[in-house]
């Protein structure tokens, strides 16, 4: 297990990361937000879905996820279409226009991460990639501890 000064150093790390997200957000297109963004990449990477489903994988409450669906819907990037097993629900599917513009903001991210890693080995950024991806999945296995609020 690791020391509590090394928490305590990636606790900071996680505070500056703010900085990168900041700036792959200025670089999206000012009709496409980071919260729209989230939601066309994942109904690229994973299909169509209902809403619930979306909502579960941005780990994000309902009405947040349907302001987001909104926005892109409002902009032709997704269709709601019913639900073959269950008529009363829709199915939310990207539109052509959404592909594309997922294509373009996938460009645009995978340029500035090229920019801002060229002088990381293609080893360091595979190693970075499968650390973010496995500490992704041990926030995504279990429920958080109590605070110590919630342990009272």
């Amino acid at each position: 297990m690791a020391e509590q000064a090394q928490y305590e150093e990636l606790a900071r790390q996680f505070s500056a990361f703010g900085a990168v997200k900041r700036e792959m957000g200025r670089i999206m297109p000012h009709e496409c937000p980071g919260g729209s963004a989230a939601v066309l990449a994942l109904l690229d990477r994973h299909g169509d879905m209902r809403m619930s489903r979306l909502a579960e994988l941005l780990a994000v409450d309902m009405s947040v996820t349907s302001r987001h669906v909104a926005h892109i819907a409002a902009r032709g990037w997704v269709e709601r279409l019913p639900d073959p097993a269950d008529k009363r629900s829709r199915v939310l599917r990207l539109t052509p226009s959404g592909r594309a513009q997922t294509g373009e903001l996938s460009r645009r991210t995978t340029e500035l991460l090229a920019h801002r890693l060229a002088g990381w080995s293609d080893e360091e950024v595979g190693q970075l990639a499968r650390l973010m991806g496995r500490l992704r999945d041990s926030f995504g296995r279990s429920p958080p501890p109590p605070t110590p609020a919630q342990a009272t």
